[in-house]
């Protein structure tokens, strides 16, 4: 490893955790019949070249499909990167990540990490092994914004455009531009390597918020379920929730997201099956299914609503919600 320090470099660290970018397929010409996660993030650095006066640092994470991302994997980035931003010489941090649920890894750093720095996750939409991948291109993009000064925050860089991490969403299954950032719009562009900023980069928290257990025990994530309003909605699925719940499982659900539609509208059964696992302790949240937009609440709505988040990401930040509360 290079001492920075001694040599005047700065360090960006890349923590790898597999997905199409780290995918193979038996042909070049396969985009699709890939495997997830297969190379390693050293070699996936192979071949891409550091900017002026940076050294970069690979480290495994993990090695997965990000449609498998699991809440230990998010614990264990958050830390690492926690750890790497606290290094006086390390200028930013990159993760290479899945498509899948990028942008709901990208938004649990965000609330959770105090990102004074910048913290760049990227992506590819073909597999390593493809004819013409686009892993590399994003990933040497991505680069350039972790080392771009005054740089901070939590990011999403694909296809040349960097998304904040609040605004970010997945919207096309496999054209290489898959991300917007709705009517935010992208925080900038990377420009054959510079750094077109159109917006203010992602607020940086004020402390670190990283989920912690106590001595000896594990993180308990809180279960949230995430049900769709739509026509001919009903409320069967809240009622087997709820009857579950009643049954004492060991992991009761404790709070409940619903997907709806336009302005937070709700189908009248589900919104009445809603309203009867709010009245049994369940937190419940309405998050707008529209892809722009947030939801414009109006006085006198008996259920909560998320503004602006996607539903998934409603659902984390309840998550996180109950944790804080279970913990005070």
């Amino acid at each position: 490893m290079v001492n920075s320090l001694s040599s005047g470099l700065r360090r960006i660290v890349v923590l790898g955790t597999g997905g199409t970018i780290a995918g193979r397929a038996a042909s070049g010409a396969d985009n699709i019949g890939y495997t997830a996660g297969e190379v390693g993030v050293a070699d996936l650095l192979g071949g891409i070249e550091a900017p002026a006066g940076v050294a970069l640092v690979a480290e495994q994470v993990a090695q997965l499909d990000s449609k498998d991302m699991a809440f230990d994997v998010w614990l264990q980035l958050a830390r690492r990167c926690a750890f790497w931003l606290a290094e006086a010489d390390v200028a930013g941090v990159v993760i290479t990540h899945g498509t899948d649920t990028i942008e709901e890894t990208a938004f649990f750093l965000q609330v959770v990490l105090a990102a004074g720095k910048p913290v760049v996750l990227t992506c590819a939409m073909r597999p390593a092994s493809s004819l013409s991948p686009d892993g590399p291109q994003n990933l040497r993009d991505a680069i350039a914004v972790a080392a771009t000064p005054a740089a901070h925050g939590v990011t999403v860089v694909c296809a040349g455009a960097i998304h904040g991490a609040l605004d970010v969403q997945k919207v096309h299954t496999y054209r290489p531009d898959a991300f917007s950032s709705g009517d935010a719009g992208p925080v900038g562009y990377v420009e054959e390597g510079a750094v077109r900023r159109l917006r203010d980069w992602p607020q940086a928290g004020g402390a670190s918020k990283i989920p912690e257990a106590k001595a000896g025990a594990t993180v308990r994530w809180p279960r949230v379920e995430i049900v769709t309003s739509h026509a001919g909605a009903s409320g069967a699925l809240v009622d087997l929730l709820l009857q579950e719940r009643a049954s004492g499982v060991a992991e009761p659900v404790r709070g409940l997201v619903v997907a709806a539609t336009g302005n937070g509208t709700v189908h009248h059964a589900l919104e009445a099956a809603a309203l009867r696992a709010q009245d049994a302790g369940v937190a419940v949240l309405r998050a707008t299914r529209c892809a722009d937009g947030r939801i414009l609440p109006k006085p006198g709505d008996p259920l909560r609503d998320a503004g602006a988040l996607t539903p998934v990401k409603a659902r984390i930040a309840l998550m996180l919600e109950l944790m804080e509360t279970a913990a005070a």
